[in-house]
């Protein structure tokens, strides 16, 4: 969800000023994504990397999203989405919204709709550096070692390989974001900053999507006998 701070930027406002209004975005996302039938939504909140940023600006974060999860919890039980937060392992993040995002994960886990994933305090590097210190603890010999157990060693096993990466503002970087999980991904660069994405924009993207032709390193069916 990337733009935030230029949005702000292009309106002589406060990068805090395009924090704020990127929550419209993330609601209105959410809605078009569980009505199109998207059963796996992951959003990429704030990174390890963000750290970097002004402590100003990441205290004004860690207060936003907390009103924002507080704010929002009853529309997503009544959803029925269950809510689940990849990270949160830096002893920064406040007590409080640590135990919020937990609050919202306990009372969202039954839920059978669409599962939201919010990636806080996020990097795909140091998932993968878990996941081999896990398999290193489990005493797993190395030869025994492959690519489905890896992956059983990730934060939430259960999450399926992303498909499609929407990122926005025309921005075309990685980032860290689910490293390994994005191996065989779509990705589409939306010019629109985050504060300006609605669903329109995002149900766009799911139609260019779904008319790519995903070979997944192979080659397409040749109707007329021509391997070439």
């Amino acid at each position: 969800m990337d733009g935030n701070g230029r949005w702000a930027q292009r309106r002589s406002l406060p990068r805090t000023a395009g924090h704020r209004s990127a929550e419209t975005a993330v609601i209105d996302v959410i809605e078009a994504a569980r009505t199109a039938g998207v059963e796996w939504l992951s959003l990429y909140a704030f990174s390890t990397e963000n750290w970097n940023r002004p402590g100003t600006e990441v205290e004004f974060l860690m207060r936003l999203v907390r009103r924002v999860v507080r704010k929002h919890a009853p529309l997503l039980l009544a959803r029925g989405i269950r809510c689940r937060f990849l990270g949160v392992s830096d002893p920064r993040i406040p007590r409080e919204l640590a135990q919020d995002f937990d609050d919202l994960a306990a009372l969202t886990a039954d839920n059978r709709g669409m599962t939201l994933t919010v990636a806080f305090d996020h990097g795909g590097r140091r998932d993968i550096v878990e996941a081999a210190r896990s398999l290193i603890r489990s005493g797993t010999p190395a030869d025994e070692v492959t690519e489905r157990l890896f992956a059983d060693h990730l934060p939430f096993p259960d999450t399926p390989d992303v498909d499609l990466v929407i990122r926005t503002s025309g921005e075309q970087r990685i980032s860290n974001f689910m490293l390994w999980q994005v191996a065989y991904a779509e990705w589409i660069f939306p010019e629109a900053l985050w504060p300006d994405f609605r669903a329109p924009d995002f149900l766009a993207c799911l139609h260019t999507y779904r008319h790519r032709d995903r070979r997944f390193g192979g080659v397409p069916a040749r109707t007329n006998g021509d391997p070439s």
